[in-house]
C-alpha cells in the first residue's frame, strides 16, 4: 500500500473556506507581510514550514495536526463507514456526543463579533480624531 501525501495548503484552504474567512483576511489576521496572493500561492504548497503552520493555526484556531494529517478521501471513506454505526460517537438517542463543526461555528462567530468591536472602536477613534483636527 502507498503511503498519501497531505497536502497541507489544500488543507488550509479547505478548513480557511469552511470557516467562511477569504484569503485576504487571513493575510491581513497573518500580518502586514502577508496579502492574498501570498495566500493563494501558499495554499499550493504541499508542505508548509511548521512555524507558519502553528501561526496559521492559531490565527484559525485549528489544531496543526488538521492540517498536517487531514485526508478528504479518508476522512469520506470514515464517514461512510460508520454513516449509521451508533457504536461511534453517538448516543442512542442519535445526538452526536461531541460536534466539531459547532465548535468551529463558535470560534467563527466569536472572530466575527471581534471584528465587528474593533472596527466600531476603530470608527469611534476616527471620529475622535476629526473632531480634534477640527477644533482651533
Amino acid at each position: 500500500m502507498q503511503d498519501k501525501k497531505i497536502h497541507q495548503g489544500r488543507n488550509i484552504k479547505r478548513f480557511r473556506e469552511m470557516l467562511g474567512i477569504k484569503q485576504d483576511a487571513l493575510a491581513f489576521d497573518l500580518g502586514e507581510d502577508w496579502n492574498q496572493k501570498k495566500i493563494s500561492i501558499l495554499e499550493q504548497k504541499e508542505m508548509i514550514a511548521d512555524p507558519l503552520l502553528k501561526k496559521i493555526s492559531e490565527v484559525l484556531k485549528i489544531p496543526v495536526e488538521a492540517f498536517q494529517n487531514f485526508d478528504e478521501e479518508e476522512a469520506v471513506n470514515v464517514i461512510a463507514n460508520t454513516f449509521g454505526d451508533h457504536g461511534i460517537g453517538y448516543q442512542k438517542n442519535d445526538n452526536p456526543i461531541f460536534n466539531p463543526i459547532e465548535q468551529v461555528l463558535k470560534l467563527h462567530e466569536e472572530k466575527i463579533t471581534l471584528y465587528e468591536r474593533m472596527l466600531k472602536e476603530k470608527d469611534d477613534m476616527v471620529a475622535k480624531l476629526e473632531q480634534y483636527l477640527q477644533k482651533p
